[in-house]
């Protein structure tokens, strides 16, 4: 099989590794595919280095797209696993059928999703991505594949679940859509004065889908000021009669694209203060309103390449999980060492999550998850992510493997307790490692 040596990198172009690269144009390839050391790669939306792999190879999995088998009936899909969600979305939301989980970028494929065991604004009410999944089929490293579900081959399931791409090849998969009767959402916008307050709205959520954005500069009595975000889906009979012509086929906008990489400092303390105090304010006084999905799920997506924003040396996004009884402690903490450091950041999120599953290495656990974006400044960025790491840790929470660039080996196993138990059934499927990454090398997952 034809390979390529590519400069690769995550969604945050940060970091950057060159790669050998394969690209397999049929399911059977993927049985055949050799290499020293190898990991999948799906549309590379995650962030650091989880999907990189200098020391080995890298199998591009988009080739793998086709959809085999839907019934109408139920909503179940069968599709290989380089499906994306935009496939999906754009396939069968005109049939009355969405994505049951969804993270906020519809450009993913269904293994990428899996592998990092991806959430989204309904966490609290329905879990993460692996609470839609039926099966999935395994490329082991000695070319066997095993049908994993929840009752057949449980500990393989709950290892692939968020495990990476560690444990082998995702190659098809069987999961649940969730019925709509319309591609428009009821969305109720809230500002809140200070930390207290959002907690407070958020507490209190009884929608289905639920965010906050957080002014992350906003300092004294209106620190962790925020704009509270909850939504549902419309039924057919609740739409304006304009929305009632295409309730399930709406006018989209069509995408932009952000043409060229900022300057450097352009992204900077007082740019960033301005939008922040623009967004609170138009933001917060939207109430009510009716949102097709694509503006309230994906609003990023609206802005192709978002990412050079922060400039040709990338960025990171610091994703961290407390737990409820420690979060607003935790979280104070968090933004008071945002603001000490001087990080300006815009794209703050909010999101309460519901109670954890049994995979090894996923991210979700009861509580709040904060994520921020943190631009690449020297060693500014790798210093501030040990502060936050600190932070994090001494609470009790953990860090997104998916979105984790500057971890350390230490640090990551005393976030994930479970980690041994994970190298153990990891190592009953390979052994030698095959399956291996740059963040696996990173972390010592395999000698630390």
């Amino acid at each position: 099989m034809r390979h390529k040596e590519l400069e690769l990198s995550g969604w945050n172009n940060f970091p950057r590794s060159t790669c050998r690269m394969v690209r397999p144009e049929r399911y059977a390839d993927l049985t055949h595919v050799q290499g020293r050391s190898q990991i999948a790669l799906g549309m590379g939306r995650s962030y650091g280095d989880a999907a990189l792999n200098s020391d080995g190879q890298v199998i591009q999995m988009t080739r793998m797209n086709r959809m085999l088998e839907f019934d109408a009936a139920s909503g179940i899909l069968r599709a290989e696993a380089g499906v994306t969600l935009d496939e999906i979305i754009q396939t069968f939301l005109p049939r009355g059928w969405f994505v049951s989980i969804t993270p906020g970028t519809r450009f993913v494929t269904l293994g990428g999703c899996i592998a990092n065991d991806v959430h989204g604004k309904n966490h609290h009410a329905h879990g993460s991505f692996s609470s839609s999944i039926l099966s999935f089929t395994l490329i082991k490293a000695n070319g066997e594949v095993e049908i994993c579900s929840p009752k057949h081959s449980p500990k393989l399931f709950w290892a692939t679940v968020g495990g990476l791409g560690l444990t082998g090849i995702i190659a098809e998969v069987t999961i649940q859509l969730r019925r709509v009767e319309s591609a428009y959402l009821h969305v109720e916008h809230e500002p809140a004065d200070d930390l207290e307050e959002l907690l407070e709205l958020m507490a209190e959520e009884d929608q289905e889908y639920s965010v906050a954005w957080i002014d992350c500069l906003a300092k004294g009595g209106r620190r962790g000021r925020g704009v509270y975000m909850q939504g549902r889906h419309l039924n057919e009979d609740e739409l304006s009669l304009k929305h009632r012509q295409r309730p399930l086929s709406p006018s989209l906008p069509k995408a932009r694209t952000f043409p060229f990489y900022l300057p450097r400092g352009l992204l900077n303390r007082f740019s960033v203060q301005a939008f922040n105090a623009w967004y609170y304010k138009h933001e917060g006084r939207k109430g009510s309103f009716a949102s097709d999905h694509q503006r309230y799920f994906y609003p990023l997506d609206s802005i192709q390449h978002w990412n050079r924003m922060y400039g040709r040396r990338g960025f990171i996004q610091y994703q961290c999980v407390l737990p409820l009884e420690s979060s607003s402690d935790g979280l104070n903490l968090l933004l008071d060492t945002l603001q000490r450091k001087g990080q300006a950041s815009f794209l703050a999120v909010l999101k309460r999550m519901g109670p954890g599953n049994q995979g090894h290495l996923s991210f979700p656990m009861e509580g709040y998850t904060l994520a921020v974006d943190i631009p690449i400044s020297g060693k500014r960025a790798q210093d501030l992510s040990r502060e936050l790491n600190a932070v994090t840790l001494d609470h009790e929470g953990h860090v997104y493997l998916a979105k984790d660039a500057l971890l350390d080996p230490q640090t990551f196993r005393e976030m994930y307790s479970c980690f041994d138990q994970w190298r153990t059934i990891k190592e009953s499927v390979d052994p030698d490692w095959v399956f291996q990454s740059a963040l696996s090398q990173r972390l010592e997952m395999r000698h630390g």
